[in-house]
């Protein structure tokens, strides 16, 4: 436990702990408390960015939910209005015979 790289550190003294310090900073294993604090701050702030932007997308898809539900039940409001013109037109249509609505005297469609 007491060798790094081959180099027993506790026979190195100050000259294998500087070595050891500078090796550390070079292989990006230690760093300034600044660097990592802006490392920090910017992982803070992208994660943020993401929160607020899936916040955003979420409140999109329950808008929309909102808004189709809301057709889908205009358009079965307008369903039930076109079966009772439908039903209208077939009742007059009975009533009124040799109209141009007849089928015996309309045209067949060509």
């Amino acid at each position: 436990m007491n060798e790094l790289l081959g180099v027993n550190i506790a026979e190195g003294g100050a000259a294998a702990l500087v070595t050891l310090v500078v090796l550390l900073i070079f292989l990006g294993r230690l760093v300034p408390r600044s660097v990592l604090e802006d490392v920090r701050k910017d992982r803070d702030a992208r994660v943020a960015e993401i929160l607020a932007e899936r916040d955003t997308w979420r409140d999109a898809h329950r808008e929309s939910e909102r808004a189709r539900m809301e057709a889908q039940s205009q358009v079965g409001e307008l369903l039930e209005l076109s079966r009772t013109a439908d039903h209208v037109l077939r009742a007059i249509r009975g009533e009124v015979p040799g109209d141009a609505m007849d089928q015996t005297v309309a045209a067949p469609p060509s």
